[in-house]
């Protein structure tokens, strides 16, 4: 059976994700980020080319690493400003019939029992098609602007994550039995109070006793993604997550963590391959080869350094701006960054430049570029060797990056038959080829009512 390659658009509510300077190119819309009109375009496109899904990232706080604060951000866009991912989801389900949502929210600065209702209401006004990626955060300058000196320990944010994701299986599973909802006219009656739990949980860092104000939501629990890198990350993954985001340039490297984390699930009682793999990865194809080259050429031409700089020092901690460009990286004390750097170079004489110089297009994911069986062929020989399930696609230039694939790749991977021609009829979690809820070897089933 030929394996179907699954796709997810990976976008933000911004002008610059993960593309610096591109927001100069004249062709680019992102500029267009506060009119509802441009999402509901993009949306629309990307349910004509069958994506699974449209992916929100988002973040809180600025980053501010880069030269020891945030004006380089803010002069290059660089993820600020930024609006909420959430708001956009009603107004896109309703323009759309099929495509899923998965929105980012960062569990450190919400409370467990509102953020249960949030996500139950998207599931019932998209009729199951949202998703949830589980962010811990990773940006000092967030912390503070909640009040907080600084974010806490790595392993301990998936510690309070761990706890967290305890607390909303309990609210979206445990509370309403599935034949609670009785809705009878004539008896007066909208909802069986038998049926009907109050939810106590006693944690380690968080507490609740209440009922969830939502009944259950076609999915009850959202489609749950992940984008953990690192053990602790990748621990959390196997043991929560239904769709893991991975990032690298590696097809090796790329399939040891895969069957890591499958390992590693199996371990926790799950179903390994029930988790569904993306790879990040951008591409830029063309109606030729030659065309390709010249779009990609042209592109790079906006590329920011300094703005990819900024992106690269919020994700590892590390001002890049306090060596010259042309210092190898390891001369900072911390070798080499194999997941953003597409450089041949060995890992001790790579510079900072050219680090800067290799993320300026998605932020360093693999590149994907030539004609449509040229992106096919790297597509399928990413999916064969690495183990991955599909491609998280991150844009160059907006909405033109995913015009370009709909229009030219999609009818390629068609042909071949490794895309849908269409979707499949349910949620979300049916459309990815599971059952309307949870499975029962997901940890969050086991608190189900009733």
């Amino acid at each position: 059976m030929v394996r179907q390659i699954r796709l997810n658009a990976f976008f933000m509510n911004c002008v610059v994700h993960q593309s610096p300077g591109l927001w100069r190119h004249p062709r680019d819309r992102t500029q267009d980020y506060t009119d509802i009109s441009y999402w509901v375009d993009l949306a629309r496109t990307l349910e004509r080319g069958r994506f699974d899904a449209l992916f929100l990232a988002d973040v809180l706080g600025v980053y501010d690493v880069y030269c020891g604060g945030a004006e380089a951000a803010l002069r290059g866009a660089v993820q600020v400003p930024v609006n909420d991912p959430v708001l956009l989801v009603p107004v896109l389900a309703y323009a759309t019939r099929h495509l899923g949502f998965g929105v980012t929210s960062i569990l450190s600065y919400d409370q467990p029992y509102a953020f249960a209702r949030r996500m139950s209401t998207l599931d019932h006004l998209t009729k199951g098609r949202v998703g949830w990626n589980v962010v811990t955060g990773y940006l000092d300058s967030a912390a503070r602007a909640a009040g907080r000196s600084r974010q806490d320990g790595h392993d301990l944010r998936y510690e309070i994550a761990d706890d967290y994701m305890e607390a909303v299986y309990k609210l979206w599973e445990g509370s309403w039995e599935d034949g609670a909802v009785i809705r009878d006219r004539e008896a007066g009656v909208f909802a069986d109070p038998a049926r009907v739990h109050r939810i106590r949980h006693e944690g380690r860092h968080f507490q609740l006793d209440g009922y969830h104000l939502s009944e259950p939501s076609p999915q009850r629990t959202p489609v749950l993604f992940q984008a953990g890198s690192s053990p602790r990350g990748r621990a959390f993954a196997a043991r929560h997550a239904e769709c893991v985001f991975i990032a690298g340039n590696s097809t090796a490297e790329i399939r040891r963590l895969v069957g890591e984390i499958r390992e590693r699930a199996a371990a926790a009682g799950r179903d390994p391959q029930a988790i569904t793999v993306f790879l990040s990865a951008v591409c830029v194809p063309g109606r030729t080869r030659g065309e390709a080259q010249d779009k990609l050429a042209d592109y790079r031409r906006y590329g920011s350094v300094e703005g990819s700089l900024v992106l690269q020092s919020g994700w590892q901690g590390v001002d890049f701006a306090a060596a010259p460009l042309d210092t190898p990286i390891a001369a900072l004390g911390r070798g080499s960054v194999e997941a953003h750097d597409r450089s041949d170079r060995p890992p001790d004489r790579r510079t900072i430049r050219e680090l800067g110089e290799a993320a300026t297009l998605g932020g360093g994911a693999p590149l994907l570029t030539g004609s449509a069986a040229d992106v096919a062929d790297e597509m399928q020989r990413w999916v064969e060797e690495a183990d991955i399930d599909g491609f998280n696609l991150t844009s160059v230039v907006a909405p033109e990056s995913y015009v370009d694939f709909v229009d030219i790749v999609v009818p390629e991977l068609q042909r071949r038959g490794v895309h849908k021609q269409d979707y499949r009829a349910g949620t979300l979690r049916e459309k990815l080829g599971g059952e309307a809820r949870l499975p029962p070897s997901h940890p969050g089933a086991r608190h189900r009512a009733g």
